[in-house]
């Protein structure tokens, strides 16, 4: 039987340990904290409960696929509903919108704030289904790493639609073909975060990502977003997969192009493969530090990363519901702060996530959770302390005046996570939070594969590989990852 270790207990490392167990390999998963989920954690803080990482659930047909693969019903694990809003958006001069999920409504509600035509926003989001489901045959479901996937018949189809896939214009210069109004841009530019990245530079393939939302719908996970984890442990402790916590790799033990196990401490533990649910940034320069590494890929630029406020509010705001968007006024000037400056603009856009809407124990009666985000540049060094300040002061002054409100009044617990801090936790390098950006038009062929060209049986999974970041990319990742390696084994034992 081979025995594999999977180094890092994200959800593309739990779901990689599941696949293989599933499959008959005996998986021992290493995890350098002493709980799992990677950035898909959670805390309390004065009788608050929150989620520390991840905050939208969609696609939940790829997280059931983990537990169906394993003879498991994913019911029996976890639950979720629903949302009839994937959002809520306040615009500085005024205007409020409710995202609606379903696109009838959603048409009908920007024609009324915006007066768009609803068939503006019903051809939006048809084409955003086309574009995705093109995409995904070529970007998202197989390896771009091997041959055979340029021979399916359903990539050479797909290969043939490229030019309608928006590569060769930003995703903002193809919203502002498709939609016009400057709010309505705004608001669909902003899918772009959803994999770290600037929607000034970033391909015009990324307008599929609001067809995971409006067309296909989000979710709220029963128990919030740390029951993803909560599930994916269960799932694989119950299939027998092995968790050593508190155990930080050292070194992954490569002998003459071939993996032979890796250093933890002073111990060393054989394996037959290793995967490395670990950023690959840090797998090379940490764990590999005697092999050649890819200099092209690791010298990508980083995506972005995340200034996070954890806030007890002691008051509700019916305003607001699980998903909320304050936009900044300049959002271009934003975006080249973050990228260009590396830096937080003075008029950052903030989302704040709020699960006690919908599971009313993650707060004391009468008050709220508040996840508060604004977006931030990678960690290089910066002065983050002063920077800090300067952005807490910034977001309860747009917040008090978009909301009519005296925040600090109302904040009875705080907590914060900022890009040092990420790094420090998940050893993302520069607290990036989907490993390299998508600003270019070729950085989905640039990605790391899942598997080394040069070292025999050692794989990667997780957000800063292929195919990208955010579950379900992750769960993809898992998917193509532990694929790849049944596939290899079976080779070997015939």
């Amino acid at each position: 039987m081979q025995n594999l270790i999977v180094i890092g207990s994200g959800v593309a490392g739990m779901a990689a340990a599941c696949r293989l167990r599933a499959k008959g390999f005996t998986v021992t998963v290493l995890e350098a904290n002493a709980y799992p989920g990677g950035k898909l954690t959670h805390f309390r803080n004065n009788g608050f409960r929150f989620d520390a990482g991840p905050s939208l659930f969609t696609m939940p047909q790829l997280l059931d696929d983990v537990f169906i693969q394993a003879g498991k019903n994913p019911r029996h694990y976890y639950t979720f509903q629903p949302l009839n809003t994937t959002g809520h958006y306040f615009y500085e001069d005024g205007t409020r919108i409710t995202a609606y999920a379903e696109p009838d409504q959603l048409a009908k509600e920007l024609h009324e704030k915006l007066a768009v035509a609803p068939d503006v926003i019903q051809h939006y989001l048809a084409q955003a289904k086309q574009t995705y489901e093109m995409a995904a045959h070529i970007f998202l479901e197989n390896s771009l790493h091997k041959r055979k996937t340029w021979l399916k018949k359903e990539v050479i189809r797909a290969l043939s639609s490229i030019p309608k896939l928006g590569i060769f214009e930003t995703m903002h210069q193809r919203n502002t073909r498709l939609l016009h109004e400057p709010r309505l841009i705004q608001l669909f530019d902003r899918y772009a975060t959803y994999n770290g990245s600037n929607p000034y530079r970033a391909p015009g393939i990324l307008t599929s990502i609001p067809h995971l939302e409006f067309n296909l719908g989000t979710y709220f996970p029963d128990g919030g977003m740390h029951s993803i984890t909560e599930a994916l442990y269960k799932l694989a402790t119950d299939l027998g997969v092995t968790f050593q916590f508190n155990t930080r790799v050292d070194e992954i033990e490569v002998e003459r192009g071939i993996t032979k196990g890796v250093r933890a401490g002073h111990q060393f533990i054989p394996a037959t493969a290793v995967v490395s649910n670990m950023d690959v940034h840090p797998t090379y320069q940490k764990l590999l530090p005697t092999q050649p590494t890819p200099k092209k890929i690791l010298a990508q630029e980083r995506s972005s990363s995340a200034l996070i406020f954890y806030w007890g509010i002691n008051r509700p705001f019916p305003e607001l519901d699980l998903h909320n968007i304050f936009f900044s006024e300049n959002y271009e000037q934003e975006f080249h702060c973050l990228f260009n400056k590396s830096t937080l603009y003075s008029d950052p856009t903030i989302y704040i996530n709020i699960t006690s809407k919908y599971c009313p124990t993650d707060a004391p009666p009468g008050c709220e959770n508040w996840f508060v985000m604004i977006n931030a540049p990678a960690n290089k060094g910066q002065p983050w302390e002063t920077m800090i300040s300067q952005a807490r002061t910034n977001i309860i002054k747009k917040l008090n005046r978009l909301l009519a409100t005296n925040l600090e009044n109302h904040i009875v617990a705080e907590d914060l996570l900022d890009p040092v801090l990420i790094e420090q936790k998940t050893s993302s390098y520069q607290g990036s939070l989907y490993g390299t950006s998508s600003n270019s038009k070729m950085a989905a062929f640039l990605r790391h594969p899942n598997f080394s060209g040069s070292i025999k049986n050692l794989y990667f999974c997780g957000g800063s590989v292929h195919p990208g970041g955010g579950i379900p990319l992750c769960l993809q990742s898992a998917r193509i990852t532990s694929a790849l390696m049944v596939e290899h084994f079976a080779r070997q034992s015939v």
